[in-house]
């Protein structure tokens, strides 16, 4: 079968499309972003023209277009696309409550729009929106009920969108999607090391469904692709993809760590690092699977099924091209290998900030950090447990921290495999700015699940 193909929108470094263009079943023909930096690391890991706009630009394929999108023009491109893939910000898609007679006004977002207007265009058979997963809630619900309806109707003919669709046409019979799927995932059950939650609405244009049976099939599908998983139960760890290895194999290394950890209560004298000793570190096996099984609330598997779960992991650690490779030992020449630069005091404090705390633990003493609320600042990382959500920026305390006692800050490539991004995949700019490029792309280890289930379904409606 040919495989199908893809237009990217607001693709950042390409996380998204790398998982599609790693299920083998997709291939990219155009992507977009303002970001020049993004793009370039686009356009070199993916082979693709790099080109910048300065006014109205066609899209062509094989480009990578790096300009705002409401320069571009999708005309070009109409019925070439099979799949619109993107996740546009929505932060100015707002809801507002007029005069009592004219009710309430939808503002919609100006580059949300520009995502309609490719849908509009291109008409393709199936499109994928990722957002964050306060969008379903922003204006008490109602930008998410308006967002869903505008899939579904296509309607172009909302005052903030017609005055961008003058700039191309678009044919008779514009044809609207059924969403298939619609919710909030966490993407460590999709196998990424990492909670991350996001929005995820995929559409299937009208015009291809024959029956009701397969709308319902496709949905059930996609359940069991992104939640309904082993990997739910049994997640991979920030250990196994560090190291390289599963988890039954890392005893060594894992009862090395812990160990570390030893009397640092005592070196804290609080009774916050008083009570983490009685409440966390006595209860500690040092076993690290058993440890895995209590801290990831696994309360009944057998040896067979835990056995199936760590082949598992090891499929994907062999998939990303982690197995047998630990990052310790790679040295790439985009630095994102290179040491952080962390000063003595934050050295010093995140060494007595043991695994799955932050900074409240050394509240009190000489290592406290003022003025700190949010449970995010010098968090460090716990071997066994999913890794909390890589962010894209941010500034002192912000930037995630290793579970290694004599370890503070995470490399970026340790940040890009928490994201699942292989160690071939290179990133371009400043430090800064392959941060911002790795904390906001989809990991795309779940993209590749979202990939292969978007095309068994457009296979099953094409049967």
């Amino acid at each position: 079968m040919k495989p199908f193909r893809v237009v990217s929108l607001f693709s950042g470094a390409g996380g998204l499309d790398l998982g599609f263009k790693m299920s083998g079943m997709y291939q990219i023909i155009f992507a977009n972003d303002v970001n020049l930096y993004a793009t370039t690391t686009y356009a070199k890991n993916f082979e693709m023209k790099l080109l910048k706009c300065g006014g109205l630009t066609e899209a062509e394929p094989n480009v990578v277009l790096s300009c705002d999108v409401e320069k571009v023009l999708f005309s070009p491109l109409a019925g070439e696309a099979d799949v619109v893939v993107g996740g546009p910000p929505c932060q100015d898609f707002s809801i507002v409550r007029g005069p009592a007679r004219v009710g309430i006004t939808i503002k919609r977002g100006r580059l949300y729009a520009h995502f309609i207007r490719a849908l509009a265009v291109l008409q393709p058979k199936a499109f994928v929106f990722e957002n964050v997963p306060g969008l379903t809630s922003a204006n008490g619900g109602l930008a998410y009920k308006t967002i869903i309806e505008d899939f579904a109707r296509l309607n172009t003919r909302w005052e903030e969108v017609k005055e961008i669709m003058t700039q191309e046409k678009i044919g008779a019979g514009v044809k609207g999607y059924e969403i298939v799927f619609s919710d909030i995932v966490d993407f460590a059950a999709a196998g990424v090391p990492q909670k991350r939650e996001r929005l995820i609405i995929i559409g299937i244009r009208r015009d291809l469904i024959r029956s009701a049976e397969q709308i319902w099939h496709a949905r059930a599908v996609i359940d069991r692709a992104l939640r309904k998983t082993v990997f739910a139960k049994f997640p991979l760890t920030p250990l196994e993809v560090f190291e390289g290895r599963r988890l039954d194999e890392l005893q060594e290394e894992y009862r090395e760590i812990m160990e570390k950890w030893r009397g640092v209560w005592e070196e804290v004298g609080t009774e916050t690092a008083l009570m983490w000793k009685q409440k966390v570190w006595d209860d500690l096996t040092f076993d690290a699977v058993q440890d895995y099984l209590r801290l990831n609330g696994v309360q009944r598997t057998d040896s067979e099924e835990l056995d199936a779960a760590f082949r598992e992991h090891e499929v994907v650690l062999k998939l990303l091209g982690y197995y047998n490779t630990p990052v310790s030992l790679l040295k790439l020449p985009d630095g994102t290998t290179d040491p952080p630069d962390d000063s003595t005091e934050v050295v010093e404090r995140m060494k007595r900030i043991p695994p799955g705390e932050n900074h409240e633990f050394v509240k009190g003493t000489k290592w406290e950090v003022k003025g700190r609320g949010i449970s995010l600042i010098y968090r460090r990382l716990h071997p066994l447990i999913p890794a909390y959500t890589v962010v894209a920026y941010g500034g002192g305390g912000t930037h995630g921290y290793h579970y290694d006692r004599d370890r503070a800050t995470l490399t970026l490539r340790e940040r890009a495999r928490l994201q699942t991004f292989p160690d071939l995949f290179l990133f371009y700019g400043s430090k800064t700015q392959i941060r911002a490029q790795i904390g906001e792309a989809v990991p795309p280890l779940a993209a590749m699940k979202i990939a292969e289930t978007l095309a068994r379904i457009l296979a099953d409606f094409y049967s």
